[in-house]
């Protein structure tokens, strides 16, 4: 099965020397499922012709929030609301879950609560909680009318969303494991994130996460999501 990766950002060059871009940590999240990946740079303009090129659709993360006024994000919105209309399946993370989530016909914005940085629990409303890495300021704050929420915290109440058989997106990061946090933390990190924040995520590292169970998640939702 080919997923088709929609890039709508860019990590800082060290930790790209060190993991690789976001395509890599995708790749590597979803590596024990059989998938092969082709990767689109939404972020620089650069968006897939047709919906049919990838069997599925996963939209990365971003330094960018989904409602500024940016070239690329209304293209990007209007390949989502295609690709959903064919019934390609989508998987949103973070920046992809808010992105997803507006072009639908919900609203994102700044939270109020500020940022979420570190190891985050969800409580799913169908399986076990989930525990996964979060580095947000922006929150979905309303859903589309076909979103329902999956998983939640008090924090952050839209945290997992799915859009039946179509859509399925996370607020937070599965495919950020500790090392990866902890880089971020020093190199974007200081002096945009509160440093009492940025402490407590250091002391949440150690935190065991639902990488795995996350990544198998949406390999079943690609795998079992099927096109009229």
């Amino acid at each position: 099965m080919k997923i088709g990766f929609l890039q709508c950002g860019h990590i800082v060059p060290d930790i790209v020397a060190r993991f690789g871009d976001y395509h890599r940590l995708y790749a590597d999240l979803l590596a024990d499922h059989e998938f092969s990946f082709q990767t689109w740079l939404a972020v620089d303009g650069i968006l897939p012709a047709r919906a049919d090129l990838a069997d599925g659709w996963l939209i990365s993360g971003s330094r960018h929030g989904a409602y500024e006024d940016l070239d690329w994000i209304a293209p990007l919105e209007d390949f989502i609301r295609n690709a959903y209309a064919q019934g390609r399946p989508i998987v949103g993370i973070c920046f992809g879950h808010q992105v997803l989530a507006q072009a639908l016909g919900g609203t994102v914005e700044k939270s109020e609560k500020g940022w979420a940085v570190g190891a985050r629990t969800y409580e799913m409303h169908e399986s076990d909680p989930i525990t996964i890495n979060a580095w947000h300021q922006d929150q979905v704050v309303a859903l589309p009318k076909d979103a329902r929420v999956l998983g939640s915290s008090s924090f952050c109440p839209n945290a997992v969303v799915g859009y039946g058989d179509k859509a399925l997106s996370y607020q937070g990061h599965p495919e950020f494991n500790a090392e990866f946090v902890d880089m971020l933390i020093e190199k974007r990190g200081r002096g945009v994130v509160p440093d009492i924040l940025l402490d407590a995520a250091k002391a949440s590292l150690h935190t065991p996460l639902s990488r795995a169970v996350v990544g198998a998640q949406i390999a079943e939702f690609f795998k079992t999501c099927r096109l009229p």
